[in-house]
């Protein structure tokens, strides 16, 4: 039987796990790939903090699902008089879970969430798997935004220079 429900501290390793098993399927990732040490423990502290909230679904005691809104407030505008915004991340279901309703429970009672805590604008990257499910919810693709990404801003540059036969070299000096 499948229950789903707020995590708390209780459920912080099951959280971490279902977060790396997402990563290495939406990336390709071999299950063997190794994730930094700092990585766990910036993702274990974001986990236990109150910046977040995060549905977990569990088949008997087997974490199966997961999906993350991550709160963030800003100075209000115009069309966002709170400035509440949110950012739902990591909706994942294990393969022989999925197409039982858990993700799109667990996304309900997110926005459900988002609702009473006044929030007025919910964003995300979807994978090809979830788009469909968001726009269930009403998401809808936007073009009002422009995003500067720093690692892809990086990697051009270094492209770029490395084009005209320059090489960037870090050093401590």
């Amino acid at each position: 039987m499948i229950k789903i429900f707020k995590a708390n501290e209780q459920n912080l390793k099951d959280m971490i796990n279902l977060r790396i098993e997402m990563l290495k399927e939406v990336n390709c990732l071999s299950d063997e790939y190794k994730f930094e040490d700092e990585f766990i423990e910036v993702t274990r502290n974001y986990f236990s903090g109150d910046r977040q909230s995060t549905m977990i679904a569990y088949n008997n005691d087997e974490p199966v699902g997961c999906a993350t809104m991550c709160y963030i407030e800003l100075l209000p505008t115009y069309r966002h008089q709170t400035g509440k915004h949110t950012h739902l991340m990591n909706v994942y279901t294990k393969k022989n879970f999925r197409k039982q309703g858990i993700a799109s429970t667990m996304l309900y009672m997110l926005i459900e969430e988002a609702k009473e805590n006044n929030v007025t604008e919910i964003t995300l990257y979807p994978t090809e798997q979830v788009k469909s499910l968001c726009k269930r919810y009403g998401f809808v693709q936007s073009d009002e935004r422009m995003v500067l990404n720093f690692s892809e801003l990086l990697r051009k540059n270094i492209a770029d220079f490395e084009k005209y036969g320059c090489h960037i070299h870090k050093c401590g000096c």
